[in-house]
């Protein structure tokens, strides 16, 4: 082939319950990362690396995801949605759009955070003549994903889900984002729930057939739990706006920030926060928080937590440790540790 790859299939159906009070009310993937849906960071590095079409396959929510998420036209995109009746899997999620994939194509799993380098990889699936390759990055806890076993050509010889500690042979983990040739979807049975990595990965290379690692540059994060979304905006906030000059109102920042059109910051003490679109937050300390949108915070502490949409935060009240679901309302004086308050 002439090395130019044009679709993605990106699988975006999960519930993201560990998220939960924040997605009882939006999926996972529309989180938001510096006032942007989790998931248009991979969306542009597919824009980047030349994707021209890309096929969203939809489960939870799948309604306020379009709305959120759009056409693709801002990044150069053309997005389709498909919708599952039934969970599939990624393997599944995959085989209902066959007829309509070309001869290779990028697949990823959606509920991740990913800002990385997609055309390298397919760069590297076509020069090794890989049947299947899959990104990879170091974790310190390869537990809680599935681990490879790398030759030095990049070949991949062993690959185990979620290996209990014993079991660890590697910190190299399956970042989620793949290029495949269509043709190994032949070993996927139809209208059957079926494991990309579980079910189709071990088969593939017990049959021989290439299947290629390869590590990925740039930000990838799994943002499975509340502390991984606040991480992810921290991160960018880091990569993208170190330098922006933000209208504080004589707060003082030390640490990555962030603050969304709208919003208004004054006289705070902000460290490592992100204050996203119409949000106003005065007299306040702000320590490792994600305000999202529509939030009142005035003369308040808040630490290592965050706020969802439409949060009334009272004076003197103080938040640590803790993940408010929309249009919570925490009283003058208030103390909330360790909980959730829905």
């Amino acid at each position: 082939m002439d090395g130019k790859v044009r679709q993605a299939v990106v699988m975006v159906g999960g519930k993201g319950t560990r998220l939960l009070p924040l997605t009882e009310t939006r999926p996972k993937i529309i989180l938001p990362v510096a006032d942007r849906p989790c998931l248009w960071y991979l969306l542009r590095s597919l824009a980047r690396a030349g994707i021209e079409e890309v096929i969203l396959a939809c489960g939870y929510k799948s309604e306020q995801m379009r709305e959120a998420i759009g056409d693709g036209s801002d990044l150069g995109l053309s997005i389709i949605y498909s919708y599952e009746d039934e969970p599939l899997g990624t393997g599944g999620a995959m085989k209902l759009v066959e007829d309509r994939l070309d001869d290779v194509f990028v697949a990823a799993n959606g509920d991740v955070f990913a800002s990385i380098d997609v055309a390298s990889e397919i760069r590297e699936h076509i020069e090794t003549g890989a049947s299947v390759t899959i990104s990879l990055t170091p974790v310190e806890n390869p537990c809680e994903f599935g681990i490879a076993r790398v030759q030095p050509d990049g070949r991949i010889t062993e690959f185990k889900e979620k290996p209990r500690p014993e079991e660890v042979f590697s910190n190299l983990i399956n970042a989620g984002v793949y290029v495949l040739n269509r043709s190994v979807l032949d070993y996927v049975p139809e209208r059957t729930f079926y494991d990309f990595s579980k079910d189709l990965v071990p088969r593939l290379m017990a049959d021989g057939h290439r299947i290629q690692g390869f590590q990925i540059d740039g930000i990838w994060m799994d943002v499975g739990r509340p502390h991984d979304l606040l991480g992810a905006n921290l991160a960018v906030a880091s990569a993208e706006y170190a330098d922006s000059d933000w209208a504080t109102g004589g707060s003082e920042i030390d640490g990555p920030f962030y603050m969304g059109a709208g919003s208004d910051v004054s006289d705070s003490m902000i460290s490592d926060s992100a204050v996203l679109a119409g949000s106003s937050v005065s007299g306040s300390d702000l320590d490792r928080v994600l305000v999202m949108r529509n939030c009142r915070v005035q003369d308040a502490k808040l630490e290592n937590s965050i706020l969802g949409d439409g949060c009334i935060i009272g004076k003197g009240a103080v938040v640590r440790n803790a993940v408010l679901a929309d249009n919570t309302v925490i009283g003058p004086g208030e103390v909330l540790d360790e909980g959730r308050k829905v």
